[in-house]
């Protein structure tokens, strides 16, 4: 089992910056990739990002891409998304995720962590 914890959401006004954090824990060896997704009040959750958890592949959506940049710290067993010049329309629910080798769909979610950007 691996164990993922957000933190570091909050309220921004737009044009502002915010940076989450993904611990992971417990059989991290057996992750190929780290997510980040986010869900929105009345609307299916949608994907933001991926990283290789060997760090050397990201991947983003059209959305976000230019504006949010997803990394890890190896030694912390820590993935961030760092997000600049927000907008209101990223508000929403961001939720990490880890996916094992071979597989399509994410095994491990974090609990989650509320972005608000007002505008």
């Amino acid at each position: 089992q691996v164990q993922l914890v957000e933190s570091g959401g909050g309220l921004v006004q737009a044009g502002g910056s915010l940076r989450l954090s993904c611990a992971a824990s417990g059989r991290t060896f057996s992750v190929y990739a780290m997510g980040w997704f986010r869900q929105a009040p009345g609307k299916e959750r949608e994907f933001v990002g991926e990283i290789l958890w060997s760090g050397t592949g990201t991947y983003y959506a059209d959305s976000v891409k230019g504006r949010f940049t997803i990394s890890r710290e190896n030694a912390k067993n820590t993935v961030l998304l760092q997000m600049n010049s927000l907008i209101p329309e990223d508000t929403a629910v961001y939720y990490c995720a880890g996916r094992l080798r071979g597989h399509s769909a994410y095994d491990y979610w974090g609990q989650g962590t509320q972005v608000t950007v007002s505008s």
